[in-house]
């Protein structure tokens, strides 16, 4: 049986980060990051745009789970929203799955370490640093498995989403 982990977020919170690690911690996987399916400069947000990025991720997901080289399905993106969250399930075959959904969660301490260490390094931008941590508390309320990234390690993390 395959597995489909959902990891969401808020931005800085480690998604991609735990994602590539847990890609090389388990058998057979392969990694999405939503992100990619919408990278494009001016960065719009329309209706259309969103339904498309949608179709997009949902569409090379279910490319995974119907390649029989692939026993781990792992996708992350913001996800902050339970709505986002159904939508992308209701979308995929997962008859012949195990669906985990899970939301890395951080203190804002932790948080703004973080961004400001990826602002410094120029992987982001300053006007990141709130939206991220306005968005912090919309996680306590989804349907997920909450772990919380506060003062751990990549390793840590991804031991305890391996387990679930």
């Amino acid at each position: 049986m395959k597995t489909v982990y959902l990891i969401g977020g808020a931005m800085g919170v480690g998604k991609t980060t735990v994602s590539q690690q847990l890609k090389k911690d388990l058998a057979n996987s392969v990694f999405l990051d939503g992100d990619w399916c919408w990278d494009a400069d001016p960065f719009q947000v329309t209706d259309e745009t969103k339904e498309m990025v949608m179709d997009n991720i949902c569409y090379l997901l279910n490319n995974f789970l119907h390649c029989s080289a692939y026993e781990n399905v792992i996708f992350c993106w913001v996800m902050h929203e339970q709505s986002i969250v159904d939508e992308i399930v209701s979308k995929l075959d997962t008859e012949e799955c195990r669906v985990i959904k899970i939301s890395l969660i951080v203190d804002e301490a932790n948080l703004r370490k973080r961004l400001l260490s990826d602002i410094a390094n120029k992987i982001r931008t300053e006007e990141i640093m709130d939206k991220s941590i306005a968005r912090i508390q919309m996680y306590q309320v989804l349907d997920t498995v909450k772990i919380d990234t506060s003062n751990k390690s990549v390793y840590e993390i991804t031991e305890e989403i391996a387990a679930l």
